[in-house]
């Protein structure tokens, strides 16, 4: 800083509009404890992050605000307006908040400023503006207090959506299990009652081993029958119909597509026939028929708890329970899991595509607030896309950094609009269908608590969202996404 003694007059502080309202006892104590310091072009004025000791206005030359992300300095705006202002804007919060510079001013050019200690600042505020100070404060940490409830009320209000259309995954094999069993029980109940009619004398033990031996192999053929096309089905239905008629076994055409589906034909029930003779026949027949809809049943259960047991797994794998808050994650985990709880929302005219590097190392990461991120990226793309597009997920590198991208195949983000589709409560949707916090939060998980960088690149037909990760943790985590 320069240690010049340069002051400005009342009158010359009455100029600059932040101060052009104050009455002429502010202005002589401002014009007492204000000095001027000048800056040559191309140096940094203040620093992002370092402690926040003076407020700085601009009285002349030009100046650029930077955003520190992920390393990269981001310019958010450059002016030579006179009386621009920045530095230590909330030091009339004092120990409430964090006194840090929240960005960084350079001089572009030589530059001018009327410099006020941090402290001198505050206690300006505080004491000309007491109303204003109790509407400041009460507009800060009710606005903040707010994005709290409202960002939480967000991930409640996702959560219940994914959990009713995972309750309605659930339902369908749930459904299709009881089903099964209810059916499997009457198929079970037929086969006893059939093989004691079979079994009741009339069979040797010699015949009645070899029935069981045709039993076991027509579980076998089951198993690898070819799927025939419905022509070729319903050909060999009739065929193997007029066989059953022939023979003299009843309803033989609704007998038919369980033995034709599992890879029976006419010449095997002949072995069949040979073994138990025609009398007992029929009830042999039927007697295999239910040991195939058995088979059939009891494979249909087998998947539906596996498609459960699936869906279950996704949920533990999404919500992380049970899981350390801080791990070492594979982020196709958990993009997985969350399409998974996405999947009842995914329009059938929806495609979607992964395409993944499956060589990429696992990152240090809080999964389930990852987990967010992903919702509320892909809950977006499907809501730009409606009824019919493509929704594709890709992973790879970006040199030292793990690149997920959400692409979607929506009408894009028009340009206006893409500079503050990170700010908070900002949204495109219509009113009642979003609070604008999804991408808020999305930039706070990824950037102040994971340390990455979040960004997007629109255009009709191509809206890809990046998120990019450390592959290492960084020597101090921040505790909170929004701190």
């Amino acid at each position: 800083m320069s240690d010049s003694d340069e002051r400005l007059t009342p009158d010359q502080l009455r100029e600059l509009f932040l101060f052009a309202a104050l009455d002429a006892g502010q202005l002589d104590w401002l014009a007492e404890h204000g000095r001027v310091e000048h800056r040559a072009g191309g140096t940094v004025v203040y620093a992002e992050g370092e402690p926040a000791t003076c407020f700085f206005t601009l009285l002349s030359g030009t100046v650029s605000m930077s955003r520190r992300v992920h390393g990269d300095d981001l310019e958010v705006t450059r002016t030579d307006q006179r009386g621009v202002y920045g530095g230590a804007t909330q030091a009339y919060l004092g120990g409430q908040v964090d006194q840090v510079y929240l960005n960084t001013l350079r001089a572009v050019t030589d530059a001018a400023f009327l410099v006020l200690p941090a402290e001198t600042f505050a206690h300006a505020v505080r004491t000309w503006f007491p109303m204003a100070m109790h509407l400041l404060e009460g507009l800060f940490f009710g606005m903040r207090d707010t994005q709290t409830i409202i960002g939480e009320r967000e991930r409640l209000l996702a959560l219940g959506s994914l959990s009713a259309g995972l309750t309605h995954e659930l339902n369908n094999p749930a459904g299709a299990a009881v089903r099964a069993t209810s059916a499997l029980r009457d198929r079970v109940a037929g086969m006893r009652h059939k093989l004691a009619m079979i079994a009741d004398g009339r069979l040797d033990g010699s015949r009645l081993h070899t029935l069981v031996e045709l039993q076991e192999e027509a579980v076998k053929r089951a198993a690898r029958a070819p799927q025939l096309s419905p022509m070729a089905a319903s050909d060999a239905e009739d065929a193997l119909a007029d066989w059953l008629d022939e023979q003299r076994v009843t309803a033989g055409w609704d007998l038919a597509p369980t033995l034709v589906a599992a890879g029976l034909d006419t010449a095997w029930l002949e072995q069949v026939r040979e073994v138990v003779g025609q009398q007992d026949l029929e009830s042999a027949v039927r007697w295999l028929s239910y040991t195939l809809d058995t088979e059939q049943l009891m494979a249909e259960i087998d998947d539906a708890v596996t498609r459960i047991s699936t869906l279950v797994g996704a949920a533990k794998q999404y919500s992380q329970l049970d899981r350390a808050p801080h791990q070492v994650v594979d982020v196709h985990d958990l993009l997985d899991a969350t399409l998974v709880m996405f999947k009842a929302k995914v329009p059938p005219g929806v495609r979607v595509v992964r395409e993944y590097d499956r060589d990429l190392p696992p990152v240090p990461a809080y999964a389930a607030e990852l987990n967010q991120v992903w919702t509320n990226l892909i809950d977006n793309a499907l809501s730009a896309m409606g009824p019919a597009g493509t929704l594709t997920l890709r992973t790879g590198r970006a040199g030292d950094l793990l690149a997920v991208e959400i692409v979607d195949t929506g009408p894009g983000i028009p340009e206006a609009v893409r500079p503050r589709i990170f700010e908070p409560f900002f949204t495109t949707k219509a009113v009642g269908e979003g609070t604008g916090l999804g991408l808020d939060i999305s930039y706070r998980i990824v950037v102040n608590k994971h340390h990455g960088d979040i960004r997007v690149e629109s255009a009709p037909g191509a809206t890809v969202f990046r998120v990019l990760l450390p592959f290492t943790a960084p020597a101090r985590a921040t505790d909170a996404p929004g701190r």
